[in-house]
C-alpha cells in the first residue's frame, strides 16, 4: 500500500494538474473578494470600471458571514467540476496513456491499486479545500471585511469542511465512469451530468433527496426556503461515495482488461 500511494503521489507531483487545480480554486477566493469589493462601494467600483455605469450588484452584504457563504458554496459547485476532474485524471489517464496493463502485471493487488488512487484524490481536494479557506481568510482580512468573530469564522470553515467532503465523496462514480469508459471522456460526462441534474433537482425544491444536490443545499446555494438535509440526504451520499469506491474496485479486479 505504501509503495502504491508513494507511486500514485509521484504521478501527481510530475503532472501539471496541481497547479492547474490550485490556479482555479486561487480565482474562485479571488472572484469572492472582487465581490466583496465591489459590495464594499459600488461607486467605487464603476469609477475603476469593475461594473458598468448603470449596473449594480444586490443580495448580498460585505461581511465576513456572506464571503464565508460564498466559498462554501463555491465548493459545492466549483468543487464537484474540480474534484471531479482531479479523480478524472487520477483514473482515466491509466486507460488515456496506456499504462493500465502495466499496472495490472505487477505484483500488487488490484484493490491496493484503487485505493491508493481514492486515497491520493482525496489528501489532493483535502490540500485545496484548505488553500481556498487560507486564501479566504487572506482576502477578507485585506478587505477589512466586517464581522470577524472566532465563531463567525468557525462555523464557515466546518461548512466548507463538510462541503468539500461531501463533494469528494460524490466523485467516486465519475472515477468508474472513467475506468469504465476506459478514458477522460466519459468520466467528464458524468461529472457534467450530475452538476446539471443537480441544479434541476434543487430548483425543483428536491435537493434533499438527490445526492449530488446535497452539498449545494447545505452551503445555502439553493435557497434558504430550502431545507437542510437530514438523515436521508446524507445517508444517500454517504450510500454514491461508497457504491463508487467498491465497484471501482470491482471493476479493476473483475473486468476484463483487453486493452
Amino acid at each position: 500500500m505504501i509503495a502504491a500511494l508513494v507511486t500514485e503521489a509521484m504521478k501527481a507531483r510530475r503532472s501539471h494538474m496541481p497547479w492547474m487545480t490550485a490556479v482555479a480554486f486561487t480565482v474562485v477566493a479571488l472572484v469572492g473578494g472582487m465581490f466583496m469589493f465591489i459590495l464594499q462601494d459600488q461607486d467605487r467600483a464603476r469609477s475603476l470600471g469593475l461594473i458598468g455605469t448603470k449596473a449594480a450588484l444586490a443580495g448580498g452584504q460585505a461581511d465576513w458571514p456572506t464571503y464565508l457563504a460564498f466559498l462554501s458554496q463555491s465548493t459545492a459547485i466549483g468543487g464537484m467540476i474540480v474534484f471531479g476532474m482531479v479523480s478524472v485524471w487520477t483514473f482515466g489517464r491509466e486507460y488515456s496513456q496506456n499504462t493500465v496493463k502495466d499496472l495490472l502485471a505487477l505484483p500488487t493487488s488490484r484493490v491496493v491499486i484503487v485505493a491508493a488512487k481514492f486515497a491520493v484524490t482525496t489528501a489532493w481536494c483535502l490540500v485545496l479545500t484548505t488553500q481556498l479557506f487560507l486564501l479566504g481568510l487572506a482576502t477578507g482580512s485585506l478587505l477589512g471585511l466586517p464581522g470577524w468573530s472566532a465563531a463567525v469564522v468557525l462555523t464557515g470553515l466546518v461548512r466548507v469542511a463538510v462541503v468539500a467532503l461531501m463533494t469528494i465523496v460524490l466523485t467516486t462514480p465519475v472515477a468508474l465512469a472513467a475506468c469504465v469508459g476506459r478514458g477522460y471522456l466519459p468520466g467528464v460526462g458524468v461529472m457534467i451530468m450530475a452538476v446539471f441534474c443537480a441544479q434541476i433537482v434543487a430548483a425543483l425544491g428536491y435537493g434533499e433527496f438527490f445526492p449530488w444536490s446535497v452539498p449545494a443545499v447545505l452551503s445555502g446555494l439553493a435557497g434558504p426556503d430550502q431545507p437542510a438535509p437530514g438523515l436521508v440526504g446524507n445517508g444517500l451520499v454517504l450510500l454514491v461515495g461508497t457504491a463508487g469506491v467498491v465497484a471501482t474496485a470491482m471493476w479493476w479486479r473483475q473486468a476484463d482488461h483487453d486493452r
